[in-house]
């Protein structure tokens, strides 16, 4: 099997199946992100790559896309089917309210790479990112 070979539809796969691939997507793409930043040490790397991929980040650039109007109406439904995912696992360090839209974050990542829209992928992950990084608190 091809590595980018998908045989399920993500249109039909669990949100949390879907946030579950988002959540490994993302996290690479901010590794690369801060990388190509020139940030070189581990310990560092892993303290900035926690500002983007925290839920608390996450939880507040879908709050950003969908205030915006960024995201369209098949999106804003991935987004949902994220939020009200039943989870079995408690947040550690943050409100469940914010784990939610964190959760439907990642499942909005998750879409779109396993339909294979690199091209919004990238689009909302970079935006996500200057969204972070205009970001007044850390």
């Amino acid at each position: 099997m091809k590595l980018l070979e998908s045989t399920v539809n993500p249109k039909e796969l669990n949100s949390l199946a879907l946030a579950y691939m988002g959540d490994g997507v993302y996290e690479l793409y901010v590794r690369r992100h801060l990388i190509s930043k020139g940030e070189i040490k581990p310990n560092l790397l892993q303290r900035k790559a926690t500002k983007y991929v925290s839920a608390k980040a996450q939880s507040y650039v879908i709050h950003s896309l969908m205030n915006e109007n960024v995201l369209e109406e098949e999106e804003v439904a991935v987004v949902k089917r994220g939020r009200n995912a039943k989870s079995h696992t408690v947040p550690k360090n943050t409100d469940i309210q914010t784990y939610r839209y964190s959760t439907a974050f990642e499942a909005l990542i998750g879409y779109h790479y396993l339909l294979g829209n690199f091209s919004r992928l990238e689009e909302i992950i970079y935006q996500s990112f200057s969204i972070l990084e205009e970001r007044k608190e850390g």
